[in-house]
């Protein structure tokens, strides 16, 4: 498979390129967009939001370069889920082949390098992640306890609108128990990857409220020195 990084020189120069940015990724639901936007308030860092651009990505993807990440041009609501086991849809995430993360470094090189940016993405795992990091305090994963995880994604889906918006006509409580699946498959892959590659880990639990969270997260990124 070719690289996922564009071409931007040596290794080197890319990490160096990339030292103003900070990186929340991880599992589903674990908080990640409420930490950003309170590291954003307090501390005046720039947000990348993962989710938002993934719309451009589609546009930008080709099926021999990206071809999951291109399967997904055209699938209506809960077309991704249907027909498959939550093992098969693992396989299909474009993140677990390294797709998406090229467009996440153009998207940045694109921005202004005088803020910190704060990238909130979910799609992104420790092994593509890694050779991007000029330190290894720049990013950490933030994975949830199954508990928490189920509690936020039943509240998130309350709304029959933005379920259906989601899992298109699928029964919901078949369609969640599918998405925790392939979720834990997730979780269970960051994990090791992140072992391997020396990476942070914080598991979220809800014990810990979230603007304490954030002033550990400050902490972890050297927010507050000079930003």
């Amino acid at each position: 498979m070719a690289s996922p990084f564009p071409d931007t020189g040596s290794s080197r120069e890319l990490t160096d390129r990339l030292a103003h940015v900070r990186w929340i990724a991880g599992g589903t639901a674990a908080g990640k967009s409420t930490l950003a936007r309170v590291l954003a308030d307090r501390h005046g860092v720039h947000v990348y939001n993962g989710d938002r651009a993934e719309h451009s990505w589609l546009a930008r993807c080709t099926p021999q370069r990206h071809p999951h990440l291109s399967a997904m041009q055209g699938v209506p609501p809960g077309g991704m889920w249907e027909g498959r086991t939550p093992q098969q849809v693992f396989q299909a995430m474009a993140g677990l082949h390294g797709e998406t993360i090229g467009f996440v470094i153009e998207d940045l090189l694109a921005m202004t390098a005088d803020h910190i940016i704060l990238v909130n993405y979910f799609g992104i795992l420790p092994a593509h992640l890694a050779p991007l990091l000029y330190r290894p305090d720049q990013a950490v994963f933030l994975l949830p306890t199954p508990e928490f995880r189920q509690n936020a994604l039943r509240a998130r889906y309350a709304d029959p609108a933005r379920a259906q918006a989601n899992w298109g006509s699928g029964d919901p409580e078949t369609m969640l128990a599918m998405r925790l699946a392939r979720d834990a498959l997730w979780d269970e892959e960051v994990r090791r990857q992140a072992d391997g590659h020396a990476l942070d880990i914080i598991t979220v639990n809800g014990s810990t409220p979230a603007t304490d969270l954030a002033g550990q997260l400050a902490t972890h990124f050297g927010l507050g020195r000079g930003e």
